[in-house]
């Protein structure tokens, strides 16, 4: 059986000029094939107010509702590492409530959270985190928590200046205590500025080709949400189609009559159906 990816795993992949994987799952099964297929980190994403909840953005999601897929998901991993999404609001009122509120997601077997942002207060809710052994992700560029604030969905880090920007709070980052980064929606050339002045490793999410992890959401690489889909996005398979037509199929048999067939029911022995009829 492989070894299980931890904050050394990720740290040595960096160093050795290597890549590592990263999806996010919301269920049992799916965190399960994800972690047969060999994927190094499972986030349980935000995004899943969106994608498995319909919210229309992630601030809907709150910590209750994050546990129950957090549980899900570090049920059906055995090798990768189970990253924690903590939602909007959940660590940014008060120390005390964030350190609560990350440790419960360790409790429940997540190996890791991810918060979003990068000013004085989350600096010191990082180096809080990680002195209580809650290993944290950060993420900057484009934070879909502060989409209200940063006016849309917005490409991040184009300029020298801005790019420049992000690199001085990832830096903050990981003084702060963060093993990684991770990047959204920045143009690549500035994502491989601001990975190369970094001794952790950046994830991207949307920033290119030459950072050391790359994130997607699992339905947009399953094909399965089709609401919108990111220009950074690829999508590998139809699943939407697949559910449709299987869907369809099933209803179109059940009302010809064609389900259940005869391999498909359960029979009275021939003594029992004698005494029934």
């Amino acid at each position: 059986m492989a070894k299980k990816i931890t904050v050394r795993t990720i740290q040595k992949i960096k160093e050795n000029n290597e890549k590592f994987s990263m999806l996010t799952a919301y269920d049992y099964s799916t965190a399960k094939y994800l972690d047969e297929a060999g994927i190094d980190v499972i986030l349980v994403g935000d995004s899943l107010a969106m994608t498995a909840l319909g919210y229309e953005t992630t601030h809907a999601i709150g910590v209750d509702e994050m546990k129950i897929f957090t549980k899900a998901v570090v049920r059906g991993v055995n090798h990768a590492m189970v990253v924690a999404d903590m939602p909007f609001l959940s660590y940014h009122t008060d120390i005390p409530t964030a350190v609560k509120n990350c440790g419960e997601m360790i409790k429940l077997g997540a190996n890791a959270v991810k918060i979003e942002g990068a000013d004085d207060y989350i600096y010191e809710v990082i180096k809080r985190l990680v002195g209580c052994g809650i290993p944290v992700i950060g993420h900057v560029g484009f934070t879909p928590q502060f989409l209200n604030t940063i006016g849309g969905y917005n490409i991040q880090g184009k300029s020298f200046e801005t790019a420049q920007q992000i690199l001085d709070q990832c830096k903050q980052l990981e003084q702060s205590g963060a093993f990684a980064i991770v990047l959204e929606m920045v143009p690549e050339e500035s994502a491989k500025y601001i990975s190369e002045h970094l001794t952790v490793p950046v994830i991207s999410c949307g920033a290119g080709r030459f950072c050391t992890g790359q994130v997607m959401v699992c339905d947009d690489l399953f094909g399965k949400f089709s609401d919108f889909k990111p220009k950074f996005a690829r999508k590998y398979g139809d699943m939407k189609s697949l559910i449709l037509n299987c869907a369809k199929q099933f209803n179109e048999d059940v009302k010809s009559g064609n389900y259940p067939n005869d391999d498909e029911v359960f029979k009275l022995s021939e003594e029992e159906l004698k005494q029934l009829f």
